[in-house]
């Protein structure tokens, strides 16, 4: 049994430049808000603690790592804040820098007794046990085999007496040893397995705390065993709850949205990702949400993690994300919004975007979008040459009386002498009592005629930066189009 139970973060007696955390992904793909997560909380230990993050790529799956996707880990983790300017980030590691380690503790447990090879293959056992999905038998436990190509090496579990797990989340979860089989640490090829060069890799690496997802939960007692069989004090370990989508599925890339790159492509903020991330599990307290980074870094404690499972509420990720939205200087979120205010993203050309017109309208544009990307439909209609029209706005706002009223706005439009937001709106007011319409419905139809859609920024300032000419000519493209409509239908 495990004795000794090592001390956690905010322990007065372990200093806190000794506290070493770790993440370790594959480079295999995108970035997943799982894994972000996970680096989060390591990184909240480590800053609260005064103590080091290390990276380390675990990058020994040739077939499938791409140096893209390393380079990917890197830009996410410093989009999120985490990157090398930072002192308390170390790394990054590469796992496979680290094989000649590897088979150097398997020899070790080798010759020590801990470990035996072994040559059964799966049917061998089944054979034996009558069960095709039993565990190893422990066959070959004494039959001192030598090395030889093909043979697997398989941990020796003590046959009694259990081991317990000091984990600050789940509590000290026992595993009876007897439950545990001989597991494989070297295949048969000599190369040794992820439970292997994971532990070789946090006792070279000085690891002191593991936090990581729950999925790995089973294979901590069997990690644990080979930190004590090769002469090392195993870590504190925090198994993090899983996350789930809306229907309490474990998120997956091929069902969910799950990419940390994805997210911030649509316009999600870095800082509001960070903020709703650390919530994954944890609360700070006081039915607050919206916080700084480094007040979360204050609060936080990793045994305040819940053990159940997280929900990714992309509502209320994008909810987070309007908050600070909204809470960014003009000029701040002017330039935020500058990667769709241009090619590729944006849909007109660089010689038709207008920076001064932007800027008049981004103060309005900012009370009213969720995520950046939603900056451009928003003010599409000032750099295009014609509105692009949503059908369901054009049916809805073009009912009668629309084809008499947009005439009467269009003559009253046309002869006022200050082009201002005010006037504008007086005019349109007046219009619509004329009709018997309140203003709502009157600049329905102006709104959908000069900007394609029935929601967007305040009409009459929107106009006010369209100018005049520009207005009327619109105006008139609608007045027409419904010309054109009543007369197809008095023809039908």
């Amino acid at each position: 049994m495990t004795s000794g139970a090592p001390t956690t973060p905010s322990s007065p007696t372990t200093p806190a430049s000794d506290v070493r955390v770790r993440f370790a992904p594959s480079p295999t793909g995108m970035f997943h808000v799982g894994g972000a997560r996970s680096a989060l909380f390591n990184w909240a230990v480590a800053k609260r603690s005064g103590g080091t993050f290390v990276l380390r790529i675990e990058d020994t799956d040739a077939a499938r790592n791409k140096p893209e996707w390393t380079q990917g880990i890197l830009d996410a983790l410093a989009a999120l804040g985490m990157h090398a300017q930072d002192p308390a980030f170390e790394g990054p590691y590469f796992q496979s820098q680290n094989v000649e380690l590897h088979a150097e503790a398997a020899r070790r447990l080798s010759e020590a007794g801990r470990a035996y090879y072994c040559d059964c293959t799966r049917e061998d056992v089944a054979a034996r046990t009558g069960n095709p999905h039993s565990g190893y038998d422990g066959f070959c436990r004494d039959r001192g085999l030598a090395y030889e190509p093909g043979r697997a090496l398989r941990f020796r579990t003590p046959d009694e007496g259990e081991t317990q797990v000091v984990d600050l989340i789940r509590g000290n979860p026992v595993f009876p040893n007897d439950s545990i089989e001989d597991f494989v640490v070297a295949r048969g090829d000599g190369s040794p397995v992820f439970l292997l060069a994971n532990v070789v890799d946090d006792m070279d690496e000085r690891i002191t705390h593991v936090i990581r997802g729950e999925e790995h939960l089973p294979n901590t007692p069997k990690q644990q065993l080979l930190w004590e069989a090769l002469g090392a004090t195993p870590p504190v370990w925090a198994h993090l709850p899983v996350i789930v989508n809306e229907k309490r599925q474990k998120l997956s890339k091929r069902r969910d949205k799950v990419a940390l790159e994805d997210y911030l492509a649509d316009g999600i903020l870095p800082e509001a990702m960070v903020n709703y991330l650390m919530l994954l599990g944890w609360a700070p307290g006081n039915d607050e949400e919206i916080l700084p980074f480094e007040e979360l870094v204050r609060r936080f404690d990793v045994a305040d993690v819940n053990t159940a499972s997280a929900f990714f509420d992309v509502k209320k990720l994008t909810a987070f994300n309007g908050e600070y939205i909204r809470a960014m200087g003009v000029e701040d979120f002017t330039a935020a919004c500058d990667p769709w205010l241009h090619a590729p993203r944006a849909p007109w050309g660089e010689e038709q975007f207008d920076a001064a017109a932007f800027a008049a309208v981004a103060p309005l544009a900012q009370t009213r979008v969720a995520l950046l990307s939603e900056i451009t439909n928003n003010v599409d209609f000032l750099f295009l040459d014609e509105p692009v029209h949503d059908e369901q706005s054009w049916a809805k706002a073009m009912k009668p009386p629309a084809a008499e009223l947009l005439p009467d706005a269009r003559a009253a439009l046309a002869e006022l002498e200050a082009w201002e937001a005010e006037a504008l709106k007086e005019t349109v007011t007046a219009v619509g009592e004329k009709h018997g319409l309140k203003l709502g419905k009157a600049q329905a139809p102006v709104r959908v005629a000069v900007t394609g859609r029935t929601v967007g920024l305040p009409l009459f300032e929107s106009l006010e930066v369209l100018g005049r000419e520009r207005t009327l000519a619109r105006v008139d493209a609608a007045i027409a189009r419904l010309a054109d409509a009543a007369a197809g239908t008095t023809a039908e």
